[in-house]
Parts: structure tokens; sequence; C-alpha cells
């Protein structure tokens, strides 16, 4: 997981904060996108075959973006030279329209796993990224510990990772990346572990988390209806790299409901078009 402090943050001071109003993508428009990719081609290390060839997209502050694709068709390569851990053949990423490309560390990036340390409490797990970049760790679990409400935590401070269910893991997860002190949030599947009813219960907790919190996220998944609920743009990325034929973004498709009307929305006709609409375009 790599995480980022932007020197370079364009929404308005408080804009991470608690309590902030429902962001979507009209209400968080700017002329800057929060996180931006220009023309970007990648390949395996070693390799000079493209797996991932020429993808423009863009993130506007306060958007939730969804980008699936089928396994293999090189979504995890894409999101490895976005949050610069994978150096480009060409291309760039921007952040808030700074030059990132290459430059790990600038994105918040959650896996598929928690990855929390088993010998460390919940408490400690959460402060890990302010603890490595120099924070006190007084100074870090004041700032941690009232966000333990708001993230569904409450009386798990002291607890170890091992007597929490896999929903609770996550939570503790997302916490943890949300210390990472950076509102663009890059992530790789984040609810594939855990069972049918968990997935949805954490899934329409997000989606609030999100809107409160005033972040901008892209969320891999190749769950075509967890993009149908839960983006507000759903980008669909076909290819074959093992087959020589690198992959790109073949479509979009924009979601024209408010993230607080989701339940609703999603036993509408509307909802089925939407999720046709993706389906043909993966072919």
């Amino acid at each position: 997981m790599a995480s980022a402090h932007d020197t370079n943050v364009a929404p308005e001071p408080g804009a991470r904060g608690l309590g902030a109003a429902e962001c979507g993508p009209a209400a968080g428009q700017a002329a800057t996108p929060a996180l931006e990719v220009r023309n970007l081609t990648l390949a395996w290390e070693g390799s000079e075959t493209p797996t991932v060839s020429d993808v423009s997209l863009a993130v506007a502050p306060g958007e939730m973006v969804c980008l699936v694709g089928r396994s293999g068709c090189g979504k995890s390569t894409l999101f490895h030279g976005m949050a610069g851990l994978t150096t480009p053949v060409s291309g760039s990423v921007l952040l808030h329209g700074e030059d990132v490309t290459g430059r790990p560390g600038r994105v918040s990036y959650m896996l598929q796993k928690d990855l929390l340390l088993p010998q460390r409490t919940i408490l400690a797990n959460v402060c890990l990224p302010l603890t490595l970049a120099g924070t006190p760790r007084a100074v870090a679990r004041e700032k941690a510990e009232p966000l333990f409400e708001r993230f569904g935590l409450n009386g798990t401070q002291d607890s170890y990772p091992s007597e929490l269910s896999g929903g609770m893991r996550q939570r503790a997860a997302l916490l943890r990346t949300y210390l990472m002190d950076n509102d663009v949030v890059l992530m790789d599947e984040p609810f594939s572990a855990l069972d049918a009813l968990t997935r949805q219960d954490m899934r329409s907790w997000f989606l609030s988390l999100v809107s409160d919190l005033g972040m901008s996220c892209v969320l891999v998944t190749h769950d075509v209806d967890e993009a149908v609920e839960m983006a507000d743009r759903i980008l669909v990325m076909s290819g074959n790299p093992t087959a020589g034929v690198p992959s790109g973004i073949v479509g979009e498709v924009d979601i024209d409901c408010a993230r607080g009307q989701r339940a609703e929305w999603l036993l509408t006709p509307a909802s089925l078009k939407a999720k046709r609409e993706v389906l043909m375009l993966l072919g």
C-alpha cells in the first residue's frame, strides 16, 4: 500500500473534514482534475511489449470512478502505473495538475487484503502511516481516535486483527488509508475477499463515507454489479496482454443517480440499462 502527502491539494480547506456535503461528479467539478492520466503506456518488467496502451482518464474532485475489466486485462498493471509503482513506457500521471509520473507515495493505495499487522492493536495499525512519517505516537493517536466512530470501529482500539471480522478489518484498513492524508484513493478490489452480505454492507457504508469525507476514488473491480452500485462513472477496460493484445479503455458509462438514492435506483430499469451497457462494452 502506497501513501501520499500531497503538497498541491486543490479542494478548499475542510473538504476532507467530517460532515462534508455529498460529492458527485457534478458537485465536485473543477478546472483541474484530482487525478489525470495522459496517454499512459505500460509494459511488464523486462519486456518491451505494451500490456496497457495509450490510456487517458480524468477523475474530478469528489468523484467515484470504477474501472471494470475481465481478469487478466491489466487493471492492476494500470493501477501500479497510476500509483507510481511502475515507470511507464510513455505518458504521464498528474495529481491536482502536478506531474507525479513514476513517483510512488503520492496517492493512497489500498489492496484486496487488509494487510494489518497481527502483533499490533487496531489503533496502532491505523496510526502506522502517521508514525512512519515521523508523527509522535501520542499525536498520531489523538488524530486517529476521533475517527473510530465514523468508521464504525469504536471499541476496537485495543483489539487485535485476529479478533475482528473481515468487514471490520477492512474498515480499519480504510481508516489507515484515510490517515495517509491524501484526498485521492486507488482501491484494488477492496471488498472481493468478503462474504456477499458483508460486501453489500461495506459498499453502502463506503459510499456514504466517500461523500462525507470528500474523497476522490478510483476503484478496480471485475464485478459489474458492484461498479453500477458504487460508481459515478464506469470506465470499461478490455484487452488480452498475455495474447499480445494490449489493454485500453474501450468506453464509459455514466451513472445518473445521486449516491443517497442508489439503493432504490438499483431496482429500476435504468440500473439494468447501465449494467447492460457495461456488459456490451466488455463484449
